[in-house]
């Protein structure tokens, strides 16, 4: 083989097999072939899976893979060494000193011959060889594609949480109708025209509350394909000669800023809790007081992952640690129903975190309390993110409605298999455990995480 051609070899190597030009970041997957990270970001969509070489289409395990830096350095002195050669046909002339453009200006971003680069206008400026510029400038972009190509991944993962709520909440709101008309049943029959309108608003809130989690998906998506539309850009604009590069950076790299300043904000879904009628005063003819009599202050409380059921105090090995050294207010009620009808508020305004309802029976020991995980039905407050989320057990169900800010009201109807929780300061219904066959005395149950 001659110089020619051993030369022509060498530069193969060092090109990428899906753009074709010199590699920019190159990488090398499992299988040993090596490929622009922009090329291979490009060619493995968003859940590929199992992700393909290219080339031999060989497996491979791991998600990312580090800059090959001898590749890198390589591929840069072939680019510097062709720009050389091809620079003689492509160079401007300056046409005040008939001189050649040979320099990059910093500040002004445009390109001087060398008397220019001396004059008052740009003396003061920083000058750099166009091959030196032009390759410093590559690597900023491979940044700020690095940054393009990390928010196109994390909008994804947004878009992904997103297109889950829309089925979750479409359920949520057709459990929600049921329990709404057997709420209704349970009023006075005069009471029907309410739950009439109560349930055509709630039809009108959802579809709307729905068309804003769609109205989300779609800004999400079309801000992804934007991502990688400019990420399809600057790779682009990467493989551009030198001069064609240096001469529109400035308007990409403006239009890349405005692109990543346009982030879409999830949306949390949450119904209005619409009052309802009449519901409070039929409530208060069960009322009883005092029914937590049994307290006790503990730290380190947390629910079981099971089937959160289990709370946990000092020094226990299954405690959470995001909960150490919470102080926590517990108490329960001493004495346990039977059978009838009860109702009792609990006071919830000063805590973003609690959990309460009934509980076939709770033990206690000096480090430990613990609640039976049978026949245990619970509401429960978790601040996450500067947002509340309410929820249900027996089974999990997060609960799309206004958190309550005041009193909760709980009515426990033994003998016929009820337990509900209402908002008392809006008079409105939380949630309804369905109908079920009570067969252990129930405790009243309340647990207070202080901030």
């Amino acid at each position: 083989m001659d110089s020619k051609g051993f030369m022509q070899a060498f530069q193969n190597e060092l090109t990428c097999s899906v753009c074709m030009n010199y590699f920019i970041d190159p990488i090398t997957i499992d299988c040993g072939h090596s490929f622009c990270r922009p090329c291979l970001y490009l060619c493995w969509e968003e859940d590929q899976t199992p992700k393909s070489c290219p080339e031999c289409r060989g497996l491979s395990e791991k998600p990312d893979f580090q800059t090959n830096i001898v590749l890198k350095r390589l591929a840069s002195l072939a680019r510097q060494d062709t720009a050389k050669q091809t620079n003689s046909l492509e160079t401007q002339i300056c046409l005040t000193h008939k001189e050649a453009k040979g320099l990059f200006c910093e500040v002004d971003k445009t390109l001087l011959c060398g008397p220019c680069s001396e004059s008052p206008e740009h003396a003061a400026h920083s000058h750099s060889p166009i091959q030196w510029a032009a390759e410093e400038y590559r690597e900023k972009l491979l940044k700020r594609m690095g940054s393009l190509w990390k928010m196109t991944q994390e909008m994804q993962n947004h878009l992904n949480l997103e297109t889950h709520k829309t089925p979750s909440l479409e359920n949520y709101v057709a459990i929600r109708k049921v329990m709404i008309k057997v709420q209704y049943q349970r009023i006075h029959l005069f009471l029907q025209e309410q739950e009439q309108l109560h349930l055509e608003a709630l039809e009108e809130e959802a579809k709307e509350t729905l068309q804003q989690l769609r109205e989300s998906e779609f800004r999400m998506t079309q801000q992804k394909e934007s991502l990688k539309e400019m990420y399809r850009e600057l790779t682009e604009m990467c493989h551009k000669p030198d001069l064609e590069l240096l001469q529109n950076l400035g308007n990409v790299l403006e239009r890349t800023d405005l692109v990543q300043m346009q982030k879409p904000q999830p949306v949390n879904p949450e119904l209005t809790s619409w009052p309802v009628t009449g519901i409070l005063d039929m409530l208060n003819s069960f009322r009883v007081d005092n029914v937590l009599s049994q307290k006790t202050t503990i730290h380190n409380v947390s629910l079981s992952e099971d089937d959160t059921t289990m709370i946990y105090g000092d020094e226990h090995h299954g405690v959470s640690r995001e909960l150490q050294g919470a102080e926590s207010f517990v108490a329960w009620g001493a004495v346990a129903f039977t059978s009838g009808r009860h109702y009792w508020e609990v006071d919830v305004t000063h805590s973003s975190n609690w959990i309460l309802g009934v509980c076939k029976d709770i033990l206690t020991s000096n480090t430990v309390i613990s609640i039976d995980s049978e026949e245990v039905f619970l509401l429960s407050s978790m601040k996450v993110n500067n947002h509340y989320i309410l929820s249900t057990n027996s089974p999990p169900l997060i609960q799309y409605v206004q958190r309550p800010l005041g009193g909760i009201g709980v009515f426990l109807d033994y003998d016929n298999g009820i337990v509900s929780f209402y908002d008392v300061c809006r008079g409105s219904l939380i949630y309804t455990f369905f109908p079920s066959f009570f067969s252990s005395p129930l405790k009243p149950f309340l647990c207070l995480r202080s901030p």
